[in-house]
């Protein structure tokens, strides 16, 4: 059930999934890997769509993408891509299901080298929130220099899918910008933690 006393970010609208997405989980800062792989992989199917329709289908994702495990997805065989592609309960992008196994590898090749995902990209920022302070969502950029330069980082790291819109949808998604809008209760909630 939507609890509407509470003053709210204006995008999830009525749509009960959507709203406990927005309560619960938007913005909450990220600090484990498997989390990070499925922001990376579900912002990619997001590309072009909206957020609602992936939501709708994350536990589709979740199956079809091995719960995303890096590891077990990184592994996936031209036969797993063709099933995913012929399942209709997830988006079925050729592109995008080969973004997924790639950006998999791609994945499990910078832990290799860097350790744990999660310092990698905390290390943008210093491993701090971003606070911001956006009073209507038409003042919310849809890019910024940090999505700009993780875009640009991640790309040579052999990431795909990951341009400075979709990075600044998981940089939002998992904390590492508090982007509720200052109306928002979440906003006030989340700018408390540390």
């Amino acid at each position: 059930m939507v609890n509407n006393e509470r003053q709210r970010c204006g995008w999830p609208g009525d749509d009960a999934l959507m709203v406990r997405y927005h309560d619960e989980e938007w913005g909450v800062p990220v600090h484990d890997d498997r989390k990070w792989f499925e922001f990376i992989l579900l912002d990619a199917f997001q590309a072009g769509l909206s957020w609602k329709t992936v939501l709708h289908k994350r536990d589709a994702f979740h199956q079809v993408f091995h719960g995303f495990d890096p590891l077990r997805v990184a592994g996936m065989s031209e036969k797993a891509m063709a099933g995913a592609m012929a399942n209709p309960a997830i988006i079925r992008n050729r592109l995008k299901i080969r973004a997924a196994v790639s950006n998999a590898q791609a994945f499990l090749r910078l832990q290799e080298t860097h350790g744990r995902f999660d310092d990698y990209i905390w290390s943008f920022t210093g491993g701090r929130v971003i606070q911001n302070r956006w009073k209507t969502p038409e003042t919310m950029p849809v890019t910024t220099d940090l999505s700009d330069t993780v875009s640009r980082a991640l790309k040579q790291q052999g990431f795909t899918f990951v341009g400075s819109t979709i990075c600044y949808s998981f940089l939002q998604a998992a904390g590492v910008v508090n982007d509720h809008l200052v109306t928002c209760f979440r906003h006030r909630e989340l700018g408390a933690r540390k």
